[in-house]
């Protein structure tokens, strides 16, 4: 059942009703509160399973991983808020015998920015979704949310909604910390971006989705940021000396992860990068024979399958590129067969178009001809969320000096691993520049991610009593600067 547009507004009027009392809410609290959604989440138990495998298509072994790392995810944001960094507290104290002038008393803090909207992903039905990573930093930062469901999976997101309001309930906290809305189409999407009780946004999806919404909360008579996690292809840097060593092991390798989870990761090796010769030739040859027995593997949705067929037709269409490998032809509906394409670094300096995302079990090996063109390739990309470097010792001297352009192209740099694994951690950074997400100072995973939904108050002259607890003299156990210099006083 689909939700109108005046239970969107019910459900932010709740929001905003319920936004002071849970921002004040102190840090164990509020802490109890996100280890608890994790609780009702595993008391589902096999339930929550087996409705998002048959909503998603997905194996039980992924599912049940995502949930692990779902509630592994409440508990780190628990654990960070208990220790109070993202707090940012400063305190600088009065100086009132500064000449020439006298330096007031001045304190700060990082407050919830307000009720955040947040759009559940297709692609990870638990960890991107309903209580995935924007839910789940914005909870930890003192916003109450309003999810709206993807239409993917409405059972699965339902069952994990009614999980979170248990958890409201247990806490007693008010019911408009969380709120729940479905539909497919643009509609409710669009109304709740632009209720003027939302103070922020998190989206997980395509590129054209994030900036049809980036465009309607600028449009806002008091616009909001969003933070929109949309596209990648994150390139893979076939460094020589590793080629020539092991280039036919990294074609195989390489072929088991484009293909994992039938290419469905924003994280997926969507572009190869490597100097001609024979090293790049063998990693050719193994990534095509793997490729070309690879099954076709279902589809997360219809939707899904037709953009990634027509964005594989456009590529194997195109008068300059190459088809190495089609996988094999599947059975059944939304059936990704794998496609595996070539070009040279001047077509794909050419044409932009070469470079953007298909969605799938689809990668492009861009061939340069010496060390300057693999800079130019690389200087040309778009922004990303990965870059990886598949290197020996030997190719030490040469990443040295590609390290830097990689900085500037993605929020995160590998080596010799495959980009599709994204840990839960403090030091994650799931971001990237445009057009990997729409604000490349931020994260959309890791315990950083919380910074997104807060913002900076500065407190001058204020008396201890009107100051906030965190900021008074006696607090206790609060990390901050004082005076410029870290306590944890």
């Amino acid at each position: 059942m689909s939700s109108d547009p005046t239970e969107v507004e019910t459900a932010c009027l709740a929001a905003e009703a319920a936004f002071d009392t849970y921002r004040a809410t102190d840090r164990e609290a509020r802490a109890v509160f996100l280890e608890r959604i994790g609780e009702e989440i595993a008391a589902i138990g096999a339930d929550l399973i087996t409705t998002a495998s048959r909503e998603s298509g997905l194996p039980t072994a992924r599912l049940e991983g995502e949930r692990g790392r779902t509630i592994g995810q409440l508990k780190m944001f628990a654990g960070y808020v208990r220790a109070g960094y993202w707090m940012g507290v400063r305190i600088d104290p009065a100086l009132p015998e500064r000449a020439p002038l006298p330096r007031p008393d001045l304190r700060l803090r990082m407050i919830p920015l307000g009720p955040v909207a947040v759009f559940g992903a297709s692609n990870f039905p638990l960890a991107f979704s309903t209580a995935g990573g924007d839910t789940a930093s914005a909870l930890a930062a003192g916003c109450p949310v309003v999810v709206k469901a993807h239409p993917a999976h409405p059972e699965t997101g339902e069952l994990v909604a009614a999980a979170i309001r248990r958890a409201v309930a247990a806490c007693g906290l008010p019911e408009g910390v969380f709120g729940h809305v479905t539909g497919p189409g643009n509609e409710i999407g669009a109304a709740l971006v632009q209720d003027p009780r939302i103070a922020a946004v998190g989206f997980t999806g395509s590129r054209g989705g994030g900036l049809a919404l980036a465009k309607l909360v600028q449009a806002r008579p008091v616009p909001i940021p969003i933070y929109a996690e949309m596209s990648s292809i994150n390139p893979v840097l076939l460094m020589p000396a590793a080629l020539a060593a092991r280039g036919a092991a990294l074609g195989t390798a390489f072929a088991q992860s484009v293909t994992m989870g039938v290419g469905q990761f924003c994280t997926n090796p969507g572009l190869l990068l490597g100097i001609e010769g024979d090293g790049l030739t063998a990693f050719e040859e193994a990534a095509t024979a793997a490729l070309t027995q690879a099954a076709a593997g279902k589809m997360l949705t219809g939707g899904i399958h037709d953009a990634y067929e027509n964005g594989a037709n456009a590529l194997a269409g195109h008068n300059r590129v190459e088809t190495l490998a089609r996988g094999l032809v599947g059975e059944g509906d939304a059936r990704g067969q794998a496609a595996f394409f070539a070009t040279s670094a001047e077509a794909f300096l050419e044409d932009p178009a070469l470079g953007h995302e298909v969605f799938g079990p689809s990668s492009i090996l861009v061939r340069c001809k010496d060390e300057a063109t693999l800079m130019s390739v690389i200087a040309a990309a778009e922004g990303q969320l990965t870059a990886t470097l598949q290197m020996d010792p030997e190719d030490e001297a040469l990443a040295s000096r590609v390290l830097p352009l990689l900085e500037r192209k993605a929020g995160r740099i590998l080596v010799n691993g495959w980009p599709t694994g994204v840990e839960v951690t403090h030091a994650m950074v799931h971001g990237g520049p445009f057009p990997a997400t729409s604000d490349a100072r931020t994260t959309s995973v890791g315990s950083l991610a919380i910074d997104r939904f807060l913002r900076p108050v500065s407190y001058q002259n204020l008396s201890a009593a009107l100051l906030p607890p965190e900021l008074r003299d006696d607090a206790p156990n609060v990390p901050k600067l004082l005076d410029g210099v870290a306590s944890l006083g």
